[in-house]
Formats: structure tokens, sequence, C-alpha cells
């Protein structure tokens, strides 16, 4: 398909039952529109030819149970030219066996067990950062807190320089628009490639400096990386390395503001964590399923596969809907409600199967630590600016949350 064909597609709103990826407004509040589609059309074929599922039971099908791929048929990936070195190489782009390679070699930093140990520290550079963020009265959530504590577990985890962060942060959100480069806008489009490869030589100079003096951090890691005889490549290295300081920033920003997002504009729910601060973990889980950041993920089908009254082609590109899996009033009661008691909350907001997040016990704690470190310190917050101005992420996080609060 040409892309002024694309464009024209893209531009027909009404063909797309009301729901356009690339609509503004579905963009900055999904949910209404993902909930009329769930209800008159849950499995349906786009303009563009892929599909999308909008049931939690259909996502949880193509997921883990159906015969996919991240990849295409013939193993190509979507926008693959344009990426550095023409390659799509980060564990995420690939399907088994490689994927099951790069996986095993890059999860030991991510166990449960690795993340714990560094909680204590984390727990202390958030509590600085909040106790000196409450003497003024007001902040803004992301600048002041979403940022910066993301900014430092992944910096010290991979050995990234924290003062980095400002720029790090700029290359993340616009390089996300690369995983939706066959509907992403030109202009869009190009503003990532330039980002991506930025990030892709500041890696190659930090891999550099790296090499000359090992240290005890992710980065150190991937380059000793070394088991059953099988080492990364320098392509593989750098690609990890770039993959994986995206994939572990950028959503956990939206996380941590769309989380306390909720909780703000829900203040029952805000004062019931204040009062039981022991359900920061309930509260962390709800928060992924009521407003997680994001949208949803794609995969390709390896066989026709039946969901519902409708049976999809093998080949063809399909989309689980994850927001809309995750208010599904067949799956979850009252979904639009904001509950933190909420149980049997088996949400989908990092995905499932083989590609299920490999940094969600990381991205878990850090949201704990800073909501948990913020709600139990204010008396009173509200909201400066109810009109919601979000990033230039492909994922939804929040360019600005401005606050007004009173500390105890």
């Amino acid at each position: 398909m040409k892309p002024s064909d694309l464009s024209q597609i893209l531009d027909n709103d009404a063909s797309w039952k009301g729901v356009n990826p690339v609509d503004p407004s579905f963009h900055a509040n999904p949910h209404p529109y993902l909930k009329r589609l769930r209800e008159v059309d849950p499995v349906n074929e786009t303009p563009a030819g892929f599909w999308r599922l909008c049931r939690y039971d259909h996502c949880l099908q193509l997921l883990t149970r159906a015969e996919t791929g991240v990849r295409m048929a013939d193993g190509g990936f979507p926008g693959e030219s344009i990426l550095p070195g023409g390659r799509a190489e980060f564990l995420l782009q690939q399907d088994p066996p490689a994927h099951t390679r790069l996986r095993r070699l890059v999860s030991k930093a991510f166990t449960p067990r690795a993340i714990e140990r560094l909680r204590a520290t984390l727990q202390v550079f958030t509590d600085d950062i909040v106790n000196g963020l409450v003497q003024r009265g007001e902040m803004d959530v992301i600048a002041d807190l979403a940022l910066p504590v993301p900014s430092y577990a992944i910096s010290e985890m991979m050995g990234v320089p924290f003062s980095d962060r400002d720029q790090f942060a700029t290359w993340t959100a616009e390089s996300t628009h690369l995983l939706a480069s066959t509907i992403a806008p030109h202009e869009v489009i190009e503003r990532g490639r330039i980002a991506l490869q930025e990030l892709h030589e500041y890696f190659e100079r930090l891999i550099a400096d790296r090499r000359r003096s090992l240290r005890d951090d992710i980065l150190s890691e991937l380059i000793r990386a070394e088991e059953a005889g099988d080492r990364l490549s320098p392509t593989e290295l750098l690609a990890q390395s770039r993959g994986l300081l995206i994939a572990g920033f950028e959503t956990t920003v939206g996380l941590i503001g769309n989380g306390l997002l909720a909780l703000i504009t829900h203040p029952k729910q805000f004062n019931l964590l204040k009062a039981c601060p022991n359900l920061i973990g309930p509260a962390i889980e709800e928060c992924l399923r009521f407003d997680g950041p994001i949208v949803l993920t794609p995969r390709y089908l390896r066989e026709r596969v039946r969901f519902g009254d409708k049976v999809i082609p093998a080949g063809s590109q399909v989309w689980a809907m994850l927001l809309a899996a995750n208010r599904d009033p067949e799956r979850f009661a009252n979904p639009d409600e904001f509950s933190i008691l909420r149980e049997d909350n088996d949400h989908l907001a990092f995905g499932g199967g083989s590609h299920f997040c490999l940094g969600a016990h990381l991205a878990r704690m850090e949201a704990q630590l800073v909501i948990g470190a913020l709600v139990g310190r204010l008396r009173t917050v509200q909201l400066v600016d109810e009109r919601l101005e979000w990033g230039r992420s492909l994922f939804r996080v929040l360019n600005r949350l401005p606050i007004r609060f009173e500390i105890f």
C-alpha cells in the first residue's frame, strides 16, 4: 500500500468504526471509543487490512494460545528498513528461536531477586525527591517525580549516566513511534528515526567506553553475556541496549503519571490508600488495569484462527487492544470503576505469552515506591488544570500533570 493511499484511509474516520488510531482525541481518552467498539464489533477488520480484538478472552487467546509471531510470515518486521543497520534485532522484535535465545541472555538482570537488590537504593532516592517536593505545595508530577525515578532506576541498572536523562527521555519518546511505522505520519516517523539513530550512536560510545572498564551493570553484563557458549553479536548488543532503555523507561513514566491521575481524580480511593498503605500492591494493579500506558500489542497469525463468530486468515496482523480487554465487562465487574480493592485483577497491561513484559517486576516496584511515598505525605491534593497534556510518545504518557497539595 502506498503512503498516500494509507493516509487517505486513515483520514476516513467513519470507516474505522469510531476508533481511528491516529485521532488525537482517541489518544487523549481511548476508553469511551474502545467501549463502543467492543459493544458493536469486538472482532473487526480495519480499512488498513489489520484486525482488532476488544474482548479479554480473545486478546488472551491471541497472546497465549494462538500460533502467532511478532514478525511477518516471510520473516520481515514492519518498518525494519528505517532502523539503524536496517535490522530489527531487539528481543521484542524477534520470534523463537531468536527471541528465546536473546531473552535467556538478558533476563538474568530482570529476575525478581535481581530487581529487589535495587529496592533499597531506589527507596532512598525516591524518599529524598518526595521530601524535597512536598515542601513546595505544588509540583508537576511528570517532570518532578515520574521522570526522575524511572530515569534513576534504569540508569543504575544499565550503567547509563543519570545526567543524560533529559536527552534519553526525548529520544525514547520520539522513537516509540517506529513501533507504528505502518500507520504513523511521515514526519512523526522521521523524528523517530533520527531519535533512534542518535540513541544508537550514544550507545556505541557508551559500549566502547564500557569495554575498556566493565562494571556491575546490565550494559557490562550484556557485553560479557555468555551462556552455553552463546554471545551477543555487536549489533545485537546495541539493539538490546537501546531497546531496554526505551522499554524500561517510557512506559514506567506512563504508569506512574496515569496511576497518580487516577488516584487524584478518585479521592475516595486516594484516601483509602493513604489510610491503608498496605494496599499499594493492589492499587498499582488497578492503575495498570484502569489506564495502562500501552493501548495495544500486535501479532501475526501463523494459522487461521476463530475469535468468536469470525475467522481471521493466516498471515493477518491482529491487534490485541489491551485497554479494551482490561475494561471488558465479561471479565471485570464494573470495569469503568476505579477500585484499589478490586480482587481477581488479572489484567493484560503487561501483555502475555512468551513476550510478557520482561520488566514487569521493575515497573511494579517503581510505581509502588513512587506512588506510595507521595500519597503517604499528602493531606489534600488537586489538579491545577483538568485539561490534560499528553506527550509525544506512541504510548499514553502525560507530558505534564501539575498539582497543588497540603501535607500533614
